[in-house]
């Protein structure tokens, strides 16, 4: 059984991206266990707080289901151009200690998806999150990068992902990333 981490790198109730990990852990391929999480809990990241309290709970709790998962997908928005600040700061979080970088991230395998109301996708969101997995050392599946603009349009009134299309490409981007991360860990 391969397992994919699906993280939504949005808190809002309402969000596409959110939608759209939803839709993709709803209708997975067969032999594949796909798990989802959010950023809500994890705080602003202060360094002075890591060293009084130590790494919060809802930080461990990520860290500990990315650790059980062969591939991890991450679901971006995209805002003025670039990640979210909320989904740069949990993966801050995520890589404290820097000790924990190589338990986290180093070598397990990540993939970048996303929606969003322009042109392009998250075309720019996900250039963004290059630079950031190189240095993390996290192995940055290069086969697909899954961009669907106009995200209202895809989705119906309660946020299910309702476009045909659009669930076809979401089916075979995470069929070819399970398929990829499975190999990669002999599954």
């Amino acid at each position: 059984m391969v397992k994919i981490l699906g993280i939504s790198g949005s808190l809002r109730k309402a969000s596409f991206n959110t939608g759209l990990m939803k839709a993709a852990a709803a209708d997975v391929p067969e032999g594949v266990e796909f798990d989802t999480a959010t950023l809500h809990g994890i705080p602003l990241y202060d360094g002075d707080i890591e060293v009084k309290n130590g790494i919060p709970e809802a930080v461990t709790a990520l860290k500990q289901k990315i650790m059980a998962a062969d591939g991890v997908i991450l679901f971006t928005p995209e805002y003025n151009n670039s990640m979210p600040g909320v989904f740069k700061n949990a993966i801050d979080w995520l890589s404290r200690p820097s000790a924990d970088i190589a338990k986290v991230f180093r070598g397990r395998h990540f993939a970048l998806a996303g929606t969003s109301p322009g042109n392009f996708g998250t075309i720019l969101s996900q250039n963004a999150w290059l630079p950031v997995m190189r240095t993390l050392g996290a192995e940055l599946w290069s086969g697909k990068r899954l961009m669907l603009p106009r995200a209202e349009t895809l989705f119906d009134q309660d946020g299910a992902l309702s476009d045909a299309d659009a669930a076809d490409r979401l089916r075979a981007f995470v069929k070819a990333f399970a398929d990829f991360a499975g190999a990669q860990n002999g599954r």
